[in-house]
């Protein structure tokens, strides 16, 4: 058996390497764990990466490790396995998938909005990405059974289409540039629907709130209904702006003679388009709100309220808690 070293002295693994109280460190947290590129790692790298943070975690690494190859292997390990269960994921529910797999459906949805079987196409594929997207990174703390998730995944896609479909034929009379924005409206109502339902338990039972230094306080509803609506905006930030300027380029696009030409790579260049926006997007969609969401205590309900100031006194104005992703 080799010899194992000692992690150097200070360093967390599991400490955010940015701060993420700012925006800006944020970003930078989310750039890192939506890195596309680890979509292209083999299996037994990812494994490998695992049993490094694992180690460093109890404290013993393989000699000669490097702060560099700690902190990578720690990419690699958030990029694919779950936080609360250290599961590996699946491949198409991991956040690293969700540029090239949000391009491509993106790409298509703008691409095929004129006609009615386009639309239900397109829009069912993308909630059910969406569906496992999210329950592959459901909350481990607040199972959700099959039953729900299949509810969830129903009403989503149900909301998605009527508004696709009422919208593309309201819009049949309406300027050519309203058209290409129904894709939006419908992915943003789904949102709507799908995020609320598909976390619904947290909405039922609360979540758990704590105070500043992580003890546990109770759980709220009204914590959880923050949480999720900060979710839902996120998840509708994330597509806006390329599901709401690339229709605009592409509207001026294909007004020139060689873009009629090249009839065929339309739908190639909105999925690269697109892709350029989600590169950007999801990270900064994610950093849009800090993770460890808090809440004053005045906005709790009042019996969670009354059992904190019985018990802590006036120590604690705020709780904090998860808000998921």
């Amino acid at each position: 058996h080799s010899k194992m070293a000692t992690v150097p002295l200070g360093f967390n693994i599991d400490a955010p390497r940015w701060d993420q109280s700012t925006l800006m460190g944020r970003l930078k947290h989310f750039l890192n764990i939506t890195d596309p590129r680890t979509v292209l790692v083999p299996e037994e790298e990812l494994d490998r990466a695992k049993a490094l943070v694992e180690g460093c975690r109890a404290g013993l690494v393989p000699p000669g490790s490097s702060q560099e190859q700690l902190l990578y292997a720690k990419k690699l390990y958030d990029s694919a396995f779950h936080p609360d269960s250290g599961e590996k994921m699946n491949f198409i529910g991991r956040m690293s998938f969700q540029v090239p797999g949000g391009m491509a459906i993106t790409g298509c949805m703008l691409q095929f909005y004129r006609t009615v079987p386009a639309v239900v196409f397109w829009q069912w594929v993308n909630q059910s990405f969406n569906a496992f997207v999210n329950y592959t990174n459901r909350n481990a703390a607040s199972p959700i059974s099959l039953r729900q998730i299949g509810v969830a995944y129903v009403t989503a896609t149900g909301a998605a289409l009527a508004t696709a479909v009422g919208l593309n034929l309201y819009t049949k009379r309406a300027p050519p540039l309203l058209a290409r924005w129904v894709p939006f409206a419908a992915v943003a109502a789904a949102n709507c629907v799908n995020i609320p339902m598909m976390r619904q338990q947290e909405i039922i039972n609360g979540i758990t709130v704590t105070d500043g230094d992580n003890n546990e306080l109770g759980r709220s509803r009204r914590a959880a209904v923050k949480g999720i609506a900060q979710v839902v905006v996120s998840r509708i930030t994330m597509a806006a702006p390329g599901m709401i300027i690339l229709p605009i380029i592409m509207e001026r696009l294909e007004k020139f003679t060689f873009m009629q030409r090249i009839r065929v790579l339309h739908g190639p260049l909105q999925v690269l388009l697109c892709g350029g926006f989600l590169l950007f997007m999801v990270p900064a969609a994610c950093a849009l709100f800090p993770q460890r969401c808090s809440l004053a205590l005045a906005d709790l309900e009042l019996e969670l309220r009354d059992s904190i100031v019985a018990k802590h006194g006036d120590k604690v104005t705020y709780v904090y808690f998860n808000k998921g992703l």
